[in-house]
């Protein structure tokens, strides 16, 4: 449970970093800002059930209304952060998506806000990798590498997924205790 609780808070501050985009082209839909906070209530203690499942459908629900590419991507990056909880311990590829998949939504919140700017997108990317715990790494590990598909989320999922698995630009344990 505590790794689930790491995943999930690594999750919510991936996709809290551009929840602005969602809100503003929807700011009195608050389902995204919702589902980061129900992820952020169960990475500090809070019970993984229906409200946490609930959170993430209303967050994909939201992204599935907007009309805006960037804010749907930032919505899904919030469903992703609910859904984090949910990492089955089952060895398969797919799984990945559980742990990355709120970065990799942002980061193509970000590309797609800025009209299709991937520099931007890898320099997201480098943010993630550098605010994933060496917790959030070794549960990574465990998994075999992230799937083929998704489009350029998919791209950018397997690029975080490297950039982990290869040990770089995320910071050493001394320096999350000491932030």
């Amino acid at each position: 449970m505590e790794e689930l609780r790491a995943i999930a808070g690594y999750s919510a501050e991936c996709a809290a970093a551009t929840l602005d985009i969602f809100e503003r082209f929807s700011p009195t839909d608050s389902r995204p800002r919702n589902s980061i906070e129900a992820a952020r209530t169960f990475a500090h203690g809070g019970k993984r059930g229906k409200a946490l499942r609930d959170a993430a459908l209303a967050a994909l629900k939201a992204a599935l209304a907007s009309d805006d590419p960037a804010a749907s991507h930032a919505a899904r990056a919030a469903m992703c952060a609910s859904s984090a909880a949910y990492l089955h311990p089952l060895a398969r590829s797919t799984q990945v998506r559980h742990i990355l998949g709120a970065a990799a939504h942002a980061a193509r919140a970000v590309e797609l806000t800025a009209g299709e700017t991937v520099d931007l997108g890898a320099d997201r990317i480098r943010r993630a990798a550098r605010c994933a715990t060496p917790q959030v790494v070794d549960v990574l590990r465990r998994f075999p590498a992230a799937p083929s598909g998704g489009g350029r989320v998919g791209e950018l999922l397997r690029s975080l997924d490297r950039t982990l698995r290869a040990g770089a630009l995320t910071p050493s344990a001394s320096e999350h205790e000491a932030s």
